[in-house]
């Protein structure tokens, strides 16, 4: 798999103020779980923050919850989907990713690739 096997959420997520604003309204605590699985989704599939329409029940989310993220500012509406907003300032590209495992194979292949094999 070429995502991330993991994302970031910066510890000051629960006060932002995108985040205060979506939960004070009905259903924002909902809304707020879909954004943290998208993170999730987009991170595990390497779309660097694009959300596939589709997508949107796998995420466990409902067209309420991707306007209500849309309206705080949190998510974008593109062609085709959505784009989580400043995904590249928090989480590492899919071509980041990509570089990164293959420098760690290389690396794994200089230090045992040549090693022969225990009999």
């Amino acid at each position: 798999m070429s995502g991330l096997a993991w994302v970031r959420l910066d510890t000051a997520f629960p006060r932002n103020h995108k985040v205060l604003a979506a939960v004070e309204a009905k259903d924002g605590h909902r809304a707020m779980f879909v954004y943290v699985c998208a993170l999730a989704y987009a991170g595990e599939q390497g779309t660097d923050g694009f959300l596939p329409r589709p997508a949107l029940p796998m995420i466990h989310g409902r067209q309420a919850d991707a306007d209500r993220l849309v309206d705080v500012g949190l998510w974008q509406l593109v062609n085709g989907g959505w784009q989580i907003n400043d995904w590249a300032d928090y989480q590492q590209s899919n071509e980041e990713t990509k570089r990164r495992k293959a420098r760690a194979r290389a690396a794994a292949e200089v230090r045992w690739g040549s090693h022969p094999a225990d009999a």
